[in-house]
Parts: structure tokens; sequence; C-alpha cells
């Protein structure tokens, strides 16, 4: 026994485990005295469970317990979209719950996948749980600030004067009347009458003010408006008592509509013979402006500008309307309103006259006037004088600005210049990525496509014509094309020939030019090359207005242009009974086309145009006929060749869109 004993402990103590403790390691030995995993040919004990004491303590370890759902919240908002993860995290939900729920719905998503507006209400609804959509506003729109202010609820908000401006046909009396009311209504202690033009001015009737804006009438409606910007509170309508109605009074009478401004109507001329109100009463109750007098809402007030007479009765009947309209400003926070107009002074900078809409301009004043932006340096009234401040309905003209703003631009007063500054940069960065994200230039080949892709909101067109009342009626009728999408807006008309300047304007513009029995001169037709700029010429109107709706349409018809082929020259003629005459020729230059349309040209002229009846080579018909070669032909409806006659053939070939 101790001979075997001993053999054992020779077994155990020849080699150590490379684990070090063998007990430690699950290197116990087995029967045959041979460690677990050590020599072939030992057979493995059953593996051991891991852990301390084999896993035992796992048998007294309490049953684990199902998580309690979180509290569903009340309400939840987003802006947007929200992926299913978020959505989950937001309901205090496992995102494989919301996942189910939305295959349940008949919605394949993943964790990631974002979700809109309706699925989150239908999920949110399904736990009970309101949803509220976060409305961010973009700072950086200056529009934004006038929307946020309701000023007929501010509690510091005060009566303020009216904005007017004055619109009628020409030769009416608008100028007339602009300068009779400043004539005998300036401020007091201004008797010096008014020696700076800034485009508005201000009179006092009764101790209460008046602005009224001195620009072209269609001007404060067309360009301001087309920018969003509404500065007039009321029109006068200017009406000749012995002229009646006239185009440019119904035109003026639109735009009032449009943008819903009341109107009161000045029957001037008054004092002439042949002054007949009733017949301008009549004239204008069809275009919807019916007399108080005959039973309608329209105030008529009878004025004779040149003499004067009837100017108090129409200042009191704005300030009665303005009363009416109860329009109201405060005074107390920052100053917002609108550019009327601006420009480059040489001495000055970039000078701009505002008027004031909301709040109280001061020198000093950190501002955003559409892309530029700076401090208020100096501020002179419509009197040509130095102001510091500059409340509600008033205009003033500013320098101190970084560049020239447009007229109907908005403008803001900030806290600081810091922030002025970030807005207008935000701003002109805007305007840049808008202006590369239009990409290639439009054309009326292009314009239905840009148009589904959404990169076109408006059509700018810049209008020339032969004369200024074609321009009109063509701009006119332009503004009158409907395609739902987009709008046509004319940025430039003028009477004469089609320059490089149009050409400039219209590639900053993105614009196309239509000329009306004008064409390009020599430098625009280049310009318009190199810019790419789409040139349209025209001689009949309504072709005109029907190639740019079919352009927003997309049903613009094919367009070709003409390529000489080649030249034949008439060396001899042979007249034949029932034939006609047969021309016998020589190709000079190209070839001549049997299917080609011809010009009979006589010593540079033109004599005919048509087609090729017969064309041949010796007594064989033919094709075409290369350059080098005799042929003989025939035009069909057309005798009269002689030798000497030059025959231009050409095709018209589609132009590729």
């Amino acid at each position: 026994m101790t001979n075997n004993s001993s053999n054992n402990n020779k077994t155990n103590t020849s080699r150590p485990s490379s684990g070090g403790n063998n007990a430690g390691r699950g290197g116990q030995q087995n029967r045959g005295g041979q460690n677990r995993g050590g020599q072939a040919g030992g057979r493995p004990q059953q593996r051991r469970r891991p852990g301390i004491n084999g896993g035992q303590r796992r048998k007294n370890r309490p049953a684990p317990q199902p998580v309690a759902p979180k509290a569903l919240p009340e309400k939840i908002t987003f802006y947007e979209s929200l992926t299913v993860g978020e959505l989950a995290k937001e309901l205090g939900r496992e995102p494989s719950e919301i996942v189910k729920k939305l295959f349940l719905l008949g919605v394949m998503a993943t964790i990631n996948q974002e979700l809109d507006k309706d699925t989150i209400e239908l999920i949110a609804t399904d736990y009970g749980v309101e949803v509220e959509e976060e409305i961010r506003i973009d700072r950086t729109d200056l529009e934004t600030y006038f929307e946020d202010e309701e000023v007929v609820e501010d509690a510091e908000a005060v009566e303020r004067p009216p904005v007017v401006t004055i619109m009628g046909h020409v030769d009416h009396g608008k100028t007339t009347l602009l300068d009779s009311i400043r004539n005998t209504k300036v401020t007091a202690g201004e008797a010096g009458g008014i020696t700076q033009h800034i485009g508005a001015y201000q009179v006092e009737v009764e101790g209460k003010k008046i602005t009224f804006l001195d620009t072209p009438g269609h001007a404060a409606f067309t360009t301001m408006r087309a920018r969003g910007a509404k500065v007039t509170d009321l029109t006068i309508l200017v009406v000749a008592a012995d002229d009646g109605v006239m185009p440019q009074t119904v035109e003026a009478i639109n735009h009032a509509k449009a943008a819903e401004v009341p109107i009161i109507v000045a029957v001037n001329k008054m004092d002439k013979p042949s002054a007949n109100p009733d017949r301008v009463m009549q004239e204008l109750m069809e275009h919807g402006l019916v007399a108080e007098s005959w039973g309608g809402e329209t105030i008529f007030v009878p004025i004779s500008a040149l003499k004067g007479e009837g100017i108090d009765q129409l200042l009191e009947m704005i300030l009665l309307v303005s009363e009416v309209g109860e329009l109201k400003a405060n005074p107390k926070r920052n100053a917002m309103g609108t550019v009327i107009e601006a420009q480059l002074d040489k001495g000055r900078g970039s000078v701009a006259t505002l008027l004031v809409q909301n709040g109280t301009l001061k020198v000093g004043d950190p501002i955003v006037v559409g892309h530029a932006h700076g401090r208020v340096r100096a501020m002179i009234n419509d009197h040509g004088r130095r102001v510091k401040e500059a409340g509600p309905s008033t205009p003033v003209e500013i320098t101190g600005l970084s560049d020239v703003p447009q007229a109907g631009d908005r403008f803001v007063v900030f806290d600081d210049e810091k922030s002025a500054r970030q807005v207008a940069e935000a701003r002109e960065m805007t305007a840049i990525q808008e202006q590369r994200g239009e990409g290639q230039r439009v054309t009326l080949d292009n314009l239905f496509e840009q148009m589904k892709q959404g990169d076109m909101k408006e059509l700018n067109l810049i209008v020339k014509a032969d004369v200024q009342g074609t321009v009109e009626a063509m701009a006119a009728s332009l503004m009158k094309i409907e395609v739902e999408g987009v709008n046509v807006k004319i940025i430039h008309t003028g009477a004469g020939a089609i320059t490089e300047s149009d050409i400039s304007l219209a590639a900053a513009s993105n614009a196309i030019v239509i000329g009306f029995n004008v064409r390009p001169d020599t430098n625009a037709k280049r310009a318009a090359e190199q810019e790419g700029v789409d040139i349209r010429q025209h001689r009949i109107i309504y072709k005109v207005i029907e190639e740019i709706e079919a352009a927003m349409k997309g049903m613009l018809d094919p367009e070709y242009e003409e390529k000489v082929v080649g030249n034949a020259e008439v060396r001899e003629t042979f007249k034949v009974s029932k034939v006609g005459t047969i021309a016998g020729g020589y190709v000079t230059d190209g070839k001549l086309v049997r299917d080609a349309g011809v010009r009979v040209i006589r010593e540079g002229i033109v004599i005919f145009e048509g087609e090729l009846s017969s064309l041949k080579r010796f007594k064989d018909d033919a094709k075409e006929v290369a350059k080098g070669y005799e042929c003989g032909f025939t035009i069909a409806n057309f005798n009269d060749i002689k030798v000497g006659d030059v025959i231009e053939a050409y095709v018209m070939e589609e132009i590729k869109r």
C-alpha cells in the first residue's frame, strides 16, 4: 500500500499546472491520476458552473420583478418632426413598443426614422397624451417683428398720424394737389417752406399731423407690396371733373383694392366750366366706388387744386377716416418701419428715407435695414432740419448704413449693435445662398421645369417697346397672366432699343427681356450671349402674352431656327409647257436639298420665297446635289427665274430645349 501511495504522489507532483493552483483552476485529479484537460487520454470531468460556489447562489436569488412603466406626460411638444426614438423618450416608453404600434398601423419604421406631425399625433392620442407643435421664429426675417406686433392690444399704444398716398391718371392734378397741400399746410414754424425732398412729408391740420408719400402713386403699392410691406393707410384718388375715369384711374383703384386700403375720391378741376362731377360719380360706380350721397360708402370731395379750393375739407375727411380706422402705435418701443427710397450720395454715403411705423427712431440706434446695418448717424426731417428722434408715421432721411437698401425693405432697431450686425450678416448669407440656389438662369424654355422644382416664385420681366404707350399696354397685359404658383413681376420698362444696361439688370435679377418692335443693339446682343439672358422679340402683343403664358404652363411650342444649307447660281433657263420654267444651275456652296425651303435672290434682294417642286441630276431625280455639281430644278408657283439669280436653300431646325 505504501508503494501504491508513493506512486500516486509521484504522479501528482511530477509537473505543476501552468495555471498555478490546480484546485483553483479546475485542474483537479481524475480517477486515473491525470489533470482535467491535461495529458491526452484523460477523460474530462463535467464542466463546473462558473462563479463562486459553482453558481449555487443563483438559486437563492428572488425572481426579477417587472419594471413599472413611467407615468405618461400630459403633453409633449415637438418642432416639425420626431424620430421613433425621440417620441419613445418623450412618452417614457421603449422604442420597440412604438415600432410595434406603428407596425399595427401599417407603418414600417426603424428607431431613427422621422415621423411627421400626423403620425406623432396618432401615436400620442393612442396613449392619451396631448400634442403641441412648437413654432420657432426666424429672427433674421424682419417681417416676423411686424407680425409679432399686435399694436391694437398694446397698452402703451397711442393714436398715430395717417399715411396717405395720392393716385390718379396723368394730368388729373396729383402734383398740383400735393403742392397745394404743402404750400398751405406746412407745420407751424416752418414758414420757410420745404427745402428737402425726401419722398414724404407731413402737414398739420387742427393740431393733428398727416403724412403724405410723395412718390409715384403706383410705386407705393407695387414696389413695396412686392416686398410684403404695407405703408399706406389711405388713398386719395384724384379724378378730373372734366375728363372722368381714365385707364390709370382704374389701375389706381385696383392697386388700392388689392392692398385693402380705403379710398377718398378728390374730384379735381371743379373750377372748369366743363366740370361734370355727376359723370365722375357714375363712372366710378361701375368700378365699385359708390358715393355717400348715392347711398354708398365712398367719400367724394370736390376740389380745385390749382385755386386751393376744397383742400381743407379734403384734409378733414382724411382725419375722419383715420379716426374710424383707429390707427395706433407704441412710441416707447424700438422703432420699425419701411424704406420709402434710398440712394448712394457721394458725400454722405448710403442715404435712406424711412417711414417709422411703430416705436421711436433715435440718433445712435443700432439698425438693420434690408441686408444693410449700422447706427443712425444723422436724421433729417422733411423740412431739411436735423432731428434727434422720429415717432410713428414720421418720415426721416438717415445716414450711417453699411449698404444702400431698396424701396420697400423693412427696418428694425435692435438693443445693441452686435445683435444688429449678426442679424444683418445672417440675412446677407441667406440671400447669397438663395442666389446660388437659383442655379441656371431662367429662360422661357426652362421656366416650367424651374416652376415644377419650386425654384420659381416670381417671373421677372423687362419690357421694352418702340413707344411708351405700347410699353404700358404690354406691362399691364403681362401682369394679368395668372398661373398657379408663379407671379409675373415687371422689374423695368422703357421705350427704345434693348440696351446693355437692360441686359445687366436682367442678369442681376434673373429676368427675361421682352422686346416689342425693338431689337437689341450690338453691345446688348453680346452681353446677352455672355450672360445667358433670354431675349424674346415680338410684333404682336397677344403673341407675347400667349408665349409667356404657354411657357408658364409648360406648353411652349417648339422653337425653330433657320439654317442655310446651300446656294446655287442659275446659269440657264428653259420654258416647258405644262411644267413651267426649268432652271439649270450650279451649286456654289453647301448643297441644294429637294425638301428644303428656297429663296430667289436677285441683285441682293429676295424676290420670292417658296419650295422646290423638282430637283434633277441629269435626267434622274435627286434628293440633294452637292457643291461643284450642276443640276436642274423647278420652283413651285414661280416661273420668273432668270439667269444670274441666286437660289438660297434653307431648313428650319428645332432648337433643343
